[in-house]
């Protein structure tokens, strides 16, 4: 019980940082300000995170902790719900959106080792070498090279649609960077196959908590 009370107390903390970092970037948030949203003591915020800045990298770090696409047989399905889950996400996720501000803020960058971008590079470098086993690549597709690509393009198109809209019409524009981009990278057959609408990200997180609320039932079922 004590060890799950903590785990929430983080949890809190984590979300309240995440509100405050996403509106007054890094050097304008304070302890004071997570305290007074997390509506816990300034020893309980300390005894989680040592400052600041392990705050903020705990905010970067969270969203590879929440639950992730569902695996795929084809890989480069699995590459585009990727992309789609998070546009789908940031504009509802405080920790989501946080940590892009925190990754993308040049006054934190080097602080915070490139924020979130090296891990979702090698998240979608991972995709593609499988992806490339399985036969789903063009010859010339280089994974490292096109996870690099594909995740620079991805922040730029964050950038654009905050500014221009509030993030309205973010999983539209990322819709878009597939259907262009993903031409040069897969094969004809798999190609055809993709399925890369605006509504693609609402799609597969609505097969996740439709997934979660299965779960229980299923092992009720096997333990009677």
């Amino acid at each position: 019980m004590r060890q799950e009370r903590a785990l929430r107390t983080r949890r809190l903390i984590l979300e309240a940082a995440a509100s405050v970092f996403d509106e007054f970037g890094y050097e304008g948030a304070t302890i004071g300000e997570v305290v007074a949203r997390a509506g816990v003591t300034r020893g309980a915020v300390y005894f989680h995170f040592a400052s600041k800045r392990d705050l903020a990298q705990g905010v970067v770090d969270e969203q590879f902790a929440q639950d992730g696409v569902p695996e795929r047989a084809c890989k480069l399905q699995e590459f585009v719900d990727t992309g789609m889950v998070i546009a789908h996400l940031m504009p509802r996720d405080p920790l989501l959106s946080a940590g892009a501000r925190l990754s993308l803020g040049q006054d934190v960058f080097e602080d915070l080792g490139g924020g979130a971008i090296p891990g979702w590079i090698g998240r979608l470098e991972a995709l593609l070498v499988a992806a490339g086993e399985r036969g789903e690549l063009l010859p010339h597709v280089v994974p490292a090279d096109t996870a690099w690509l594909v995740t620079a393009a991805w922040a730029g198109v964050q950038i654009q649609s905050q500014r221009l809209t509030g993030r309205a019409d973010l999983e539209q524009r990322v819709s878009s960077l597939f259907r262009h981009l993903m031409p040069s990278v897969a094969v004809p057959g798999v190609l055809g196959s993709l399925r890369m609408g605006p509504d693609r990200g609402a799609q597969v997180m609505a097969e996740v908590a439709a997934a979660r609320e299965v779960k229980p039932v299923d092992e009720g079922v096997a333990a009677a």
